[in-house]
Protein backbone atom coordinates (compact mmCIF):
# COMPACT_ATOMS: atom_id res chain seq x y z
CA UNK A 1 0.00 0.00 0.00
CA UNK A 2 1.26 3.38 -1.08
CA UNK A 3 1.85 6.40 1.28
CA UNK A 4 -0.35 8.47 -0.67
CA UNK A 5 -3.01 5.52 -0.35
CA UNK A 6 -2.46 4.68 3.74
CA UNK A 7 -3.56 8.45 3.65
CA UNK A 8 -6.59 8.33 2.39
CA UNK A 9 -7.32 4.75 4.40
CA UNK A 10 -6.92 6.65 7.46
CA UNK A 11 -9.27 9.98 6.59
CA UNK A 12 -12.00 7.64 5.41
CA UNK A 13 -11.54 6.13 8.77
CA UNK A 14 -12.07 9.60 10.09
CA UNK A 15 -15.27 10.05 8.14
CA UNK A 16 -16.67 6.46 9.05
CA UNK A 17 -15.66 7.24 12.90
CA UNK A 18 -17.61 10.59 12.62
CA UNK A 19 -20.78 9.30 11.16
CA UNK A 20 -21.89 8.12 14.63
CA UNK A 21 -22.32 12.10 15.75
CA UNK A 22 -22.35 13.95 12.85
CA UNK A 23 -25.52 15.19 11.51
CA UNK A 24 -27.25 14.41 8.34
CA UNK A 25 -26.20 17.69 6.36
CA UNK A 26 -22.35 17.44 7.47
CA UNK A 27 -22.20 13.85 6.79
CA UNK A 28 -23.21 14.44 3.08
CA UNK A 29 -21.02 17.47 3.16
CA UNK A 30 -18.25 15.84 4.39
CA UNK A 31 -19.18 12.48 2.32
CA UNK A 32 -19.31 15.12 -0.69
CA UNK A 33 -15.90 16.90 -0.05
CA UNK A 34 -13.87 13.14 0.41
CA UNK A 35 -14.86 12.09 -2.44
CA UNK A 36 -14.23 15.44 -4.79
CA UNK A 37 -10.45 15.14 -3.30
CA UNK A 38 -9.09 12.04 -4.62
CA UNK A 39 -6.40 9.51 -2.85
CA UNK A 40 -3.55 12.46 -2.05
CA UNK A 41 -3.46 13.03 1.23
CA UNK A 42 -3.09 17.18 0.52
CA UNK A 43 -6.24 17.03 -0.85
CA UNK A 44 -7.51 14.83 1.24
CA UNK A 45 -6.38 17.68 4.29
CA UNK A 46 -7.80 20.73 2.15
CA UNK A 47 -11.41 19.01 1.90
CA UNK A 48 -11.21 18.79 5.93
CA UNK A 49 -9.96 22.05 6.51
CA UNK A 50 -12.55 23.21 4.32
CA UNK A 51 -15.24 21.41 6.69
CA UNK A 52 -14.09 22.77 9.26
CA UNK A 53 -14.19 26.10 8.33
CA UNK A 54 -17.84 25.28 7.49
CA UNK A 55 -18.21 23.55 11.07
CA UNK A 56 -15.79 24.63 13.41
CA UNK A 57 -18.28 22.91 16.14
CA UNK A 58 -18.22 19.89 14.79
CA UNK A 59 -18.60 16.89 17.26
CA UNK A 60 -15.73 14.71 15.87
CA UNK A 61 -13.30 18.17 15.42
CA UNK A 62 -10.67 15.95 17.41
CA UNK A 63 -10.88 12.81 15.10
CA UNK A 64 -10.23 15.24 12.16
CA UNK A 65 -7.65 16.85 13.27
CA UNK A 66 -5.72 13.73 14.02
CA UNK A 67 -6.27 12.95 10.56
CA UNK A 68 -5.31 16.07 9.35
CA UNK A 69 -1.99 15.54 10.88
CA UNK A 70 -1.86 11.93 9.56
CA UNK A 71 -2.74 13.34 6.35
CA UNK A 72 0.57 16.16 6.69
CA UNK A 73 2.98 13.58 7.96
CA UNK A 74 2.71 11.20 5.14
CA UNK A 75 2.83 14.61 2.51
CA UNK A 76 5.32 15.90 4.30
CA UNK A 77 3.79 19.45 5.38
CA UNK A 78 5.47 20.91 7.77
CA UNK A 79 3.36 23.84 8.07
CA UNK A 80 0.27 21.75 8.93
CA UNK A 81 2.02 19.29 10.87
CA UNK A 82 3.26 21.83 13.10
CA UNK A 83 -0.59 23.54 13.08
CA UNK A 84 -2.17 20.29 13.51
CA UNK A 85 0.07 18.51 15.21
CA UNK A 86 0.25 20.95 18.65
CA UNK A 87 -3.40 21.17 18.72
CA UNK A 88 -3.36 17.07 18.96
CA UNK A 89 -0.87 16.99 21.52
CA UNK A 90 -2.78 19.72 24.00
CA UNK A 91 -5.38 16.83 23.88
CA UNK A 92 -2.92 13.63 23.68
CA UNK A 93 0.38 14.14 24.46
CA UNK A 94 1.61 10.62 24.66
CA UNK A 95 1.60 10.28 20.76
CA UNK A 96 5.13 9.53 19.84
CA UNK A 97 5.25 9.82 16.12
CA UNK A 98 3.28 13.46 16.51
CA UNK A 99 5.83 14.55 19.25
CA UNK A 100 8.84 13.96 17.26
CA UNK A 101 8.18 15.35 14.14
CA UNK A 102 6.62 18.51 15.56
CA UNK A 103 9.91 18.98 17.30
CA UNK A 104 11.84 18.54 14.57
CA UNK A 105 10.04 21.31 13.24
CA UNK A 106 10.34 23.63 16.05
CA UNK A 107 13.93 23.06 16.10
CA UNK A 108 14.41 23.89 12.57
CA UNK A 109 15.25 27.51 13.40
CA UNK A 110 16.76 29.50 16.79
CA UNK A 111 13.63 31.00 17.96
CA UNK A 112 13.60 30.84 21.47
CA UNK A 113 9.71 30.63 22.01
CA UNK A 114 9.77 27.51 19.53
CA UNK A 115 12.75 26.25 21.46
CA UNK A 116 10.68 26.38 24.94
CA UNK A 117 7.96 24.44 23.18
CA UNK A 118 10.58 21.83 21.51
CA UNK A 119 12.08 21.05 25.13
CA UNK A 120 8.86 20.14 26.27
CA UNK A 121 7.93 18.06 23.68
CA UNK A 122 11.84 16.48 23.26
CA UNK A 123 11.10 15.68 27.36
CA UNK A 124 7.82 14.12 27.20
CA UNK A 125 9.20 12.14 23.83
CA UNK A 126 12.00 10.78 26.05
CA UNK A 127 9.51 9.78 28.65
CA UNK A 128 7.20 7.89 26.03
CA UNK A 129 10.78 5.95 25.52
CA UNK A 130 12.08 5.24 28.82
CA UNK A 131 8.73 3.67 29.88
CA UNK A 132 8.73 1.29 26.77
CA UNK A 133 12.18 0.64 27.34
CA UNK A 134 11.27 -0.32 30.74
CA UNK A 135 8.40 -2.72 29.65
CA UNK A 136 10.51 -3.77 27.03
CA UNK A 137 9.10 -4.97 23.93
CA UNK A 138 5.15 -6.10 23.56
CA UNK A 139 6.24 -9.30 21.30
CA UNK A 140 9.40 -11.34 21.02
CA UNK A 141 8.85 -11.41 17.09
CA UNK A 142 11.52 -8.68 15.94
CA UNK A 143 12.50 -8.44 19.48
CA UNK A 144 16.16 -7.38 18.51
CA UNK A 145 14.66 -4.87 15.72
CA UNK A 146 12.56 -3.01 17.90
CA UNK A 147 14.95 -2.46 20.56
CA UNK A 148 17.99 -0.55 18.48
CA UNK A 149 15.23 1.38 17.18
CA UNK A 150 14.33 2.53 20.78
CA UNK A 151 17.47 3.21 20.64
CA UNK A 152 18.32 5.53 18.03
CA UNK A 153 14.54 7.19 19.25
CA UNK A 154 16.19 7.44 22.40
CA UNK A 155 19.36 8.97 21.34
CA UNK A 156 17.05 11.75 19.03
CA UNK A 157 15.10 12.61 21.86
CA UNK A 158 18.44 13.51 24.09
CA UNK A 159 19.44 15.52 20.80
CA UNK A 160 16.40 17.45 20.51
CA UNK A 161 16.73 18.31 23.86
CA UNK A 162 20.31 19.27 23.11
CA UNK A 163 19.36 21.83 20.62
CA UNK A 164 16.45 23.12 22.15
CA UNK A 165 18.53 23.43 25.62
CA UNK A 166 21.69 25.29 23.26
CA UNK A 167 19.14 27.66 21.69
CA UNK A 168 17.97 28.97 25.34
CA UNK A 169 21.03 29.57 25.95
CA UNK A 170 22.36 26.79 28.42
CA UNK A 171 25.35 25.62 26.04
CA UNK A 172 27.10 23.59 28.63
CA UNK A 173 23.75 21.56 28.96
CA UNK A 174 23.19 21.19 25.45
CA UNK A 175 27.07 19.49 24.91
CA UNK A 176 26.42 17.24 28.27
CA UNK A 177 22.82 16.21 26.17
CA UNK A 178 24.17 15.88 23.55
CA UNK A 179 26.75 13.82 24.63
CA UNK A 180 24.30 11.11 25.81
CA UNK A 181 22.79 11.26 22.97
CA UNK A 182 25.70 10.25 21.20
CA UNK A 183 26.54 7.42 23.76
CA UNK A 184 22.89 5.98 23.63
CA UNK A 185 23.40 5.60 19.74
CA UNK A 186 26.31 6.99 17.68
CA UNK A 187 24.57 9.26 14.91
CA UNK A 188 25.92 11.77 12.53
CA UNK A 189 23.10 13.72 13.71
CA UNK A 190 24.25 13.56 17.34
CA UNK A 191 27.83 13.90 16.84
CA UNK A 192 27.09 17.11 14.88
CA UNK A 193 25.19 18.43 17.16
CA UNK A 194 27.74 18.53 20.01
CA UNK A 195 30.47 19.85 17.44
CA UNK A 196 27.65 22.62 17.15
CA UNK A 197 27.90 23.64 20.94
CA UNK A 198 31.19 22.89 21.31
CA UNK A 199 32.00 25.17 18.71
CA UNK A 200 29.65 28.10 20.27
CA UNK A 201 31.52 27.31 23.30
CA UNK A 202 35.15 28.58 21.77
CA UNK A 203 36.29 24.74 22.25
CA UNK A 204 37.09 24.44 17.97
CA UNK A 205 39.71 21.72 18.00
CA UNK A 206 36.92 19.28 20.02
CA UNK A 207 34.72 20.38 17.68
CA UNK A 208 36.74 18.91 14.72
CA UNK A 209 37.21 16.06 16.86
CA UNK A 210 33.43 15.73 16.71
CA UNK A 211 32.83 16.96 13.25
CA UNK A 212 35.18 14.21 12.35
CA UNK A 213 32.99 11.74 13.95
CA UNK A 214 30.00 12.96 12.33
CA UNK A 215 31.80 12.87 9.16
CA UNK A 216 33.56 8.91 9.73
CA UNK A 217 30.15 7.02 11.58
CA UNK A 218 28.31 4.79 9.81
CA UNK A 219 24.88 6.07 9.66
CA UNK A 220 22.43 5.48 6.73
CA UNK A 221 20.95 8.30 7.26
CA UNK A 222 23.88 10.60 6.79
CA UNK A 223 23.97 11.72 3.06
CA UNK A 224 26.74 12.94 0.79
CA UNK A 225 26.17 16.66 1.12
CA UNK A 226 25.70 16.16 4.96
CA UNK A 227 29.61 14.57 4.85
CA UNK A 228 30.77 17.67 2.44
CA UNK A 229 28.89 20.35 5.37
CA UNK A 230 30.65 18.59 7.65
CA UNK A 231 34.53 18.54 6.52
CA UNK A 232 33.56 21.73 5.55
CA UNK A 233 32.83 23.08 9.00
CA UNK A 234 36.27 20.80 10.12
CA UNK A 235 38.38 22.94 7.59
CA UNK A 236 37.02 26.12 8.84
CA UNK A 237 37.74 25.40 12.60
CA UNK A 238 40.92 23.79 12.17
CA UNK A 239 41.86 26.58 10.41
CA UNK A 240 40.72 29.01 13.11
CA UNK A 241 43.04 27.16 15.20
CA UNK A 242 45.92 26.01 13.05
CA UNK A 243 46.08 28.25 10.60
CA UNK A 244 46.78 25.28 8.30
CA UNK A 245 45.12 21.82 7.57
CA UNK A 246 47.91 20.06 8.22
CA UNK A 247 47.09 17.55 10.66
CA UNK A 248 43.68 17.52 10.10
CA UNK A 249 44.08 14.27 7.91
CA UNK A 250 45.08 12.59 11.11
CA UNK A 251 42.54 13.64 12.85
CA UNK A 252 39.68 11.89 10.89
CA UNK A 253 42.00 8.45 10.99
CA UNK A 254 41.71 8.70 14.32
CA UNK A 255 37.80 9.10 14.26
CA UNK A 256 36.99 6.72 11.93
CA UNK A 257 38.94 4.34 13.85
CA UNK A 258 37.08 5.08 16.72
CA UNK A 259 33.43 5.12 14.94
CA UNK A 260 34.56 1.65 13.49
CA UNK A 261 34.78 0.67 16.83
CA UNK A 262 31.50 1.78 18.12
CA UNK A 263 30.18 0.30 15.05
CA UNK A 264 31.47 -3.43 16.03
CA UNK A 265 30.34 -2.58 19.02
CA UNK A 266 27.04 -2.02 18.08
CA UNK A 267 27.23 -5.13 15.99
CA UNK A 268 27.55 -6.80 19.22
CA UNK A 269 24.86 -5.53 21.12
CA UNK A 270 22.57 -6.26 18.20
CA UNK A 271 23.47 -10.15 17.82
CA UNK A 272 23.13 -10.61 21.55
CA UNK A 273 19.67 -9.44 21.50
CA UNK A 274 19.18 -11.04 18.04
CA UNK A 275 21.42 -13.23 16.26
CA UNK A 276 20.51 -12.72 13.28
CA UNK A 277 21.29 -9.26 13.10
CA UNK A 278 22.54 -8.04 9.99
CA UNK A 279 22.46 -11.72 8.63
CA UNK A 280 21.42 -11.58 4.95
CA UNK A 281 21.43 -15.73 4.03
CA UNK A 282 19.12 -17.54 5.12
CA UNK A 283 21.37 -20.66 6.33
CA UNK A 284 23.31 -18.10 8.60
CA UNK A 285 19.57 -17.78 10.67
CA UNK A 286 18.75 -19.33 13.95
CA UNK A 287 15.35 -20.18 15.03
CA UNK A 288 13.87 -20.43 18.38
CA UNK A 289 12.14 -23.71 19.09
CA UNK A 290 8.86 -24.35 21.01
CA UNK A 291 10.35 -24.67 24.22
CA UNK A 292 13.34 -22.19 23.43
CA UNK A 293 16.24 -23.77 22.53
CA UNK A 294 17.48 -22.81 18.97
CA UNK A 295 18.26 -24.42 15.74
CA UNK A 296 21.00 -22.70 13.78
CA UNK A 297 20.23 -23.15 10.27
CA UNK A 298 23.84 -23.66 9.41
CA UNK A 299 23.79 -27.39 10.59
CA UNK A 300 21.48 -28.21 8.24
CA UNK A 301 23.17 -27.50 5.15
CA UNK A 302 23.67 -30.76 3.17
CA UNK A 303 20.07 -31.27 3.70
CA UNK A 304 17.43 -30.31 1.45
CA UNK A 305 14.70 -27.82 3.72
CA UNK A 306 11.19 -27.61 3.13
CA UNK A 307 10.14 -24.37 5.28
CA UNK A 308 6.11 -24.10 5.83
CA UNK A 309 5.28 -20.65 7.41
CA UNK A 310 1.84 -20.52 8.91
CA UNK A 311 0.18 -18.83 12.03
CA UNK A 312 -2.79 -19.95 14.42
CA UNK A 313 -4.63 -17.34 12.87
CA UNK A 314 -4.10 -18.57 9.07
CA UNK A 315 -7.49 -20.57 7.72
CA UNK A 316 -5.89 -22.05 5.06
CA UNK A 317 -2.58 -22.91 7.07
CA UNK A 318 -5.21 -25.11 8.78
CA UNK A 319 -6.75 -26.65 5.75
CA UNK A 320 -3.15 -27.15 4.24
CA UNK A 321 -1.55 -28.99 7.33
CA UNK A 322 -2.85 -32.61 6.35
CA UNK A 323 -1.83 -32.03 3.06
CA UNK A 324 2.21 -31.25 4.61
CA UNK A 325 1.66 -34.53 6.75
CA UNK A 326 0.60 -36.49 3.66
CA UNK A 327 4.03 -35.28 1.91
CA UNK A 328 6.34 -36.15 5.01
CA UNK A 329 5.06 -39.69 4.56
CA UNK A 330 6.00 -39.84 1.30
CA UNK A 331 9.61 -39.12 2.42
CA UNK A 332 9.79 -40.97 5.85
CA UNK A 333 13.67 -42.63 5.41
CA UNK A 334 15.28 -39.62 3.46
CA UNK A 335 18.00 -38.50 6.14
CA UNK A 336 18.70 -35.12 3.39
CA UNK A 337 15.85 -33.72 3.65
CA UNK A 338 14.06 -31.52 6.33
CA UNK A 339 10.91 -30.28 7.24
CA UNK A 340 10.63 -27.39 9.32
CA UNK A 341 7.28 -25.36 10.47
CA UNK A 342 8.15 -21.56 10.92
CA UNK A 343 5.63 -19.79 13.30
CA UNK A 344 4.56 -16.36 12.00
CA UNK A 345 2.38 -15.32 15.26
CA UNK A 346 3.39 -12.04 16.65
CA UNK A 347 2.10 -13.65 20.29
CA UNK A 348 3.73 -16.60 20.54
CA UNK A 349 2.06 -17.93 23.50
CA UNK A 350 -0.63 -19.01 21.35
CA UNK A 351 1.26 -21.68 19.55
CA UNK A 352 1.57 -24.35 21.96
CA UNK A 353 -2.23 -24.19 23.00
CA UNK A 354 -2.86 -24.31 19.47
CA UNK A 355 -0.77 -27.06 18.44
CA UNK A 356 -2.37 -28.73 21.61
CA UNK A 357 -5.42 -28.14 20.98
CA UNK A 358 -5.43 -29.11 17.54
CA UNK A 359 -3.31 -32.24 18.01
CA UNK A 360 -0.37 -31.25 15.61
CA UNK A 361 2.98 -32.24 16.50
CA UNK A 362 5.33 -29.68 18.06
CA UNK A 363 8.28 -31.04 16.76
CA UNK A 364 9.87 -28.86 14.39
CA UNK A 365 8.33 -26.02 15.39
CA UNK A 366 9.90 -22.82 14.89
CA UNK A 367 9.15 -19.21 15.19
CA UNK A 368 10.69 -17.24 12.26
CA UNK A 369 12.89 -15.05 14.65
CA UNK A 370 13.56 -12.33 11.21
CA UNK A 371 13.20 -15.09 8.58
CA UNK A 372 10.03 -14.39 6.79
CA UNK A 373 11.28 -11.19 6.12
CA UNK A 374 14.95 -12.12 4.76
CA UNK A 375 12.91 -14.42 3.07
CA UNK A 376 10.19 -11.80 2.03
CA UNK A 377 7.60 -13.89 2.84
CA UNK A 378 4.03 -11.34 2.18
CA UNK A 379 1.59 -13.97 2.39
CA UNK A 380 0.88 -17.35 4.46
CA UNK A 381 1.06 -20.03 4.27
CA UNK A 382 4.05 -20.15 1.92
CA UNK A 383 6.44 -22.82 1.47
CA UNK A 384 10.21 -22.39 0.09
CA UNK A 385 12.16 -25.14 -0.57
CA UNK A 386 16.27 -24.87 0.01
CA UNK A 387 18.18 -26.97 -1.85
CA UNK A 388 21.51 -28.81 -0.58
CA UNK A 389 23.78 -25.85 -1.68
CA UNK A 390 21.69 -23.31 0.61
CA UNK A 391 20.03 -21.86 -2.35
CA UNK A 392 16.18 -21.60 -2.57
CA UNK A 393 15.31 -23.64 -5.18
CA UNK A 394 11.33 -23.04 -4.68
CA UNK A 395 8.69 -21.05 -3.54
CA UNK A 396 4.92 -22.11 -3.11
CA UNK A 397 2.52 -18.79 -1.95
CA UNK A 398 -0.78 -20.21 -1.24
CA UNK A 399 -1.68 -23.79 -2.25
CA UNK A 400 -4.58 -25.40 -4.25
CA UNK A 401 -6.03 -28.31 -1.85
CA UNK A 402 -5.99 -30.82 -4.79
CA UNK A 403 -2.83 -30.06 -6.38
CA UNK A 404 -0.54 -29.08 -3.14
CA UNK A 405 0.45 -33.05 -2.39
CA UNK A 406 1.62 -33.87 -5.67
CA UNK A 407 2.79 -30.45 -6.04
CA UNK A 408 5.13 -30.17 -3.44
CA UNK A 409 6.36 -34.06 -3.76
CA UNK A 410 7.51 -33.17 -7.28
CA UNK A 411 9.71 -30.65 -6.38
CA UNK A 412 11.16 -31.78 -3.26
CA UNK A 413 12.25 -34.97 -5.69
CA UNK A 414 13.69 -32.08 -8.05
CA UNK A 415 15.75 -30.46 -5.01
CA UNK A 416 17.58 -33.67 -4.04
CA UNK A 417 17.88 -34.96 -7.63
CA UNK A 418 19.58 -31.46 -8.43
CA UNK A 419 21.71 -31.86 -5.37
CA UNK A 420 22.53 -35.32 -6.59
CA UNK A 421 23.45 -33.79 -9.93
CA UNK A 422 25.71 -31.29 -8.28
CA UNK A 423 27.55 -33.23 -6.47
CA UNK A 424 28.15 -35.40 -9.40
CA UNK A 425 29.89 -32.42 -11.37
CA UNK A 426 32.05 -31.25 -8.33
CA UNK A 427 33.39 -34.90 -8.74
Amino acid sequence: MSHLFRGAVFLLAALCYAQQELSDAEQKELQRALSEAGNSPIEFARALEKHLEKYPNSPQKDEFERALVKAAIEANDNRRILLYGERVLAKQPDNPQVLERVTRILLSNDDKSAAERALKYARKFEEILRALEKEGPSQERNRGQLLEELDRALGRSLVFQARATGNLGNIDEAIALATKGWERYPTAESAREIGRWLARAGRDLEAVTRYAEAFTVSDPKNTDADRAKDRARMSELYRKVKGTEIGLGDIVLDAYDRTSAMAGQRLAVQRERDPNADQTDPMEFTVTALKGDSLKLASLRGKVLVLDFWATWCGPCRVQHPLYEQVKKRFTNRQDLAFLSINTDDDRALVAPFLETNKWSSSNVYFEDGLSRLLRVSSIPTTIIIDKQGKIFARMNGFLPDKFVDQLTDRIREALKTGVEDAARAK
